[in-house]
């Protein structure tokens, strides 16, 4: 059976590494079953390096092809374009997408429409917020998608109301945290653990990216202000993006316990979760690692894509307003956050679990 698997972005290849190590180990196994890996290019990362590949084990892409850059329309247009060409000169028996990039959408398109089957791997996840890109990428992707690959409860049920059938549905796990728990060991600790003499859970981790959060200069000087003022005088770590640090200079924060930080890499970054007393976040992805190192977590939104992370985990959502911002950080000093759980497969095997059910499928 020929797989075609499709990344577009860098959490992409953090969860397809592990399908691909799965798909490895049923080839030594004599089963009929090989890979093409494409990179469309859609987000241009300077840390997409050799280094990245080699310290995650992830493999090279078996082509990129280039299509960063430009509008939504121009670039699912472009990746369109570009994986037509690619997947008739390479056909195959299943065409893989992983998550919610406009990747996932473009290419499921292109492969229905030249009548080869998609799987879609973290199937079913919405946040109901249409005013989100990945929402309609989400949503486009599963309606057309011939295999639904699911972390959650929440999210086969989630295809089901729209028609689904359970015969289609297979709930696996999170892929993600296949990667996560197998480099658990060889988390790296940064410069700036040393520098700051850092403690063991006596800092705390942030991360802010989503337009809602930081397009507006006054809204993201609240958010920081509110947070610096309630976190009773522990570090602050704020690995920035280059979009949101071009806003941030301009804010005149003045605070000795905010640390701004370069981008890391996935090794230092998780070193800094796993370490943390609690993580504030508007990502989805980092909810689900907090989760399962059990760190509380704040989510700054006011949905998500990810309810597991709730109802089970230690994530809540706090919103964006600065007195609920407050209430919640008093929660976690006071010693009042919920311990959570670990949901269910989430335990490190969900790449085996989908190279099983895909060799069925053939």
């Amino acid at each position: 059976m020929k797989t075609t698997i499709i990344a577009g972005a860098r959490p992409n290849f953090i969860k397809v590494a592990p399908i691909i190590h799965a798909i490895k180990r049923a080839q030594l196994k004599g089963k009929d079953i090989s890979y093409r890996l494409v990179h469309t290019g859609q987000h241009y990362d300077p840390k997409m390096s050799e280094t990245f590949f080699t310290e995650l084990n992830i493999p090279a892409p078996d082509i990129n092809l280039e299509c960063g850059g430009g509008s939504q329309a121009e670039q699912t247009a472009a990746i369109m374009i570009a994986f037509e060409k690619e997947l008739m000169s390479n056909p195959t028996d299943l065409v893989i997408v992983v998550g919610d990039v406009t990747s996932s959408m473009a290419c499921s398109i292109v492969a229905k429409k030249l009548n080869t089957k998609v799987a879609h791997i973290e199937a079913g996840i919405r946040s109901f917020d249409l005013a989100m890109p990945e929402e309609i990428n989400r949503i486009i992707t599963d309606s057309i998608t011939d295999y639904f690959f699911t972390t959650s409860v929440w999210a086969g049920n989630n295809l089901r109301k729209n028609g689904v059938k359970d015969e289609q549905i297979f709930f696996v796990g999170n892929v993600m945290i296949d990667t996560l728990l197998a480099n658990k060991n060889r988390f790296v600790k940064p410069a700036i653990w040393d520098q700051l003499k850092l403690v063991n859970n006596q800092f705390i981790v942030m991360t802010l990216h989503r337009p809602v959060n930081v397009d507006e200069p006054k809204k993201l000087k609240e958010i920081i202000e509110t947070i610096l003022n309630n976190v009773q005088g522990i570090p602050v770590i704020f690995p920035i993006h280059p979009r949101t640090a071009k806003i941030f200079t301009d804010l005149n924060i003045d605070a000795t316990n905010m640390h701004i930080a370069e981008p890391m890499g996935y090794l230092e970054f998780n070193f800094l979760v796993k370490n943390s007393k609690a993580v504030i976040t508007d990502s989805g992805g980092i909810t689900e690692e907090a989760t399962v190192f059990g760190i509380p977590c704040l989510t700054l939104r006011d949905n998500t894509e990810r309810p597991e992370t709730c109802e089970i985990g230690t994530n809540e959502l706090v919103g964006t307003n600065p007195e609920n911002i407050k209430l919640a950080l008093i929660k976690l000093f006071e010693g009042k956050w919920k311990k959570g759980s670990i949901p269910a497969l989430w335990d490190g095997n969900t790449s085996g679990r989908i190279a099983e059910k895909i060799l069925v499928l053939h």
